[in-house]
């Protein structure tokens, strides 16, 4: 049987973070606590590492959707987790994600994408309907999203995109895009109409953070899937024709 350091994608370890590359498919944590999640998968690998014989502290600090791949930082003490947890609070943490969006055909209230921009929106959370909305600034409980990005490549009518969100709201980059008709690649949520396995075409590329006891830069690098290698070779090739 394989163990559970076999099972993960360790970025960095240290007595106070663990930083891993989550698979698409998993949920970071659990809510109904029927389905498995990743960050007990985590717990399994910190108990068998250091023979824990009960439960295993681990403080989640940040999220990623379940269709989204990426580095992601989870505390191991209850220090590092309330410092990261300001961190992310205060916005003072770097993201980076790779995106694979639709290149839009049309230009929705005038929008065109160009090489590089800023996204600016109000984003409301629709819990009837399960899904965020951008709404008009005056909208009752809308909260500002802000998103810079580059396009880094386009090819056969999608484009890939980085983006520096710089703000942390649920959906936002999924949501910013899809209102501009560049729904994400597979993310049938906002509009795609691919399929793609159990993810989306949405990688948080690098984390950067700073460390909650040393007080130095931590930066994460996550590796895209190899999903992507295959389907989006053209796009991730430094030649890919723009």
């Amino acid at each position: 049987m394989a163990s559970f350091a076999e099972l993960l994608d360790i970025l960095f370890e240290d007595n106070h973070c663990l930083g891993l590359n989550k698979p698409a498919g998993w949920p970071t944590t659990h809510f109904d606590g029927t389905e498995e999640t990743f960050d007990r998968l985590a717990k399994d690998y910190l108990k068998e590492k250091y023979q824990k014989p009960g439960n295993v502290y681990l403080g989640i600090v940040q999220r990623l959707d379940k269709p989204t791949s990426g580095a992601l930082v989870f505390a191991k003490t209850s220090k590092a987790a309330a410092r990261l947890s300001e961190q992310f609070r205060d916005g003072a943490v770097e993201k980076v994600y790779w995106a694979v969006a639709s290149e839009a055909p049309a230009r929705p209230k005038g929008f065109v994408w160009g090489d590089w921009g800023t996204l600016d929106d109000w984003l409301f959370h629709d819990d009837s309907q399960r899904l965020v909305r951008v709404v008009p600034e005056d909208t009752e409980g809308a909260k500002h999203a802000r998103t810079g990005y580059q396009v880094k490549a386009r090819h056969g009518g999608l484009m890939l995109l980085e983006l520096r969100p710089m703000t942390g709201r649920k959906h936002q980059l999924r949501v910013q895009l899809a209102s501009r008709g560049a729904p994400i690649f597979g993310d049938k949520k906002y509009g795609a109409t691919q399929i793609f396995g159990h993810g989306i075409g949405l990688h948080a590329k690098s984390l950067t953070f700073l460390h909650p006891v040393l007080h130095e830069p931590v930066t994460l690098k996550a590796e895209v899937p190899k999903e992507w290698k295959g389907r989006f070779a053209y796009l991730l090739n430094p030649g890919a024709k723009k």
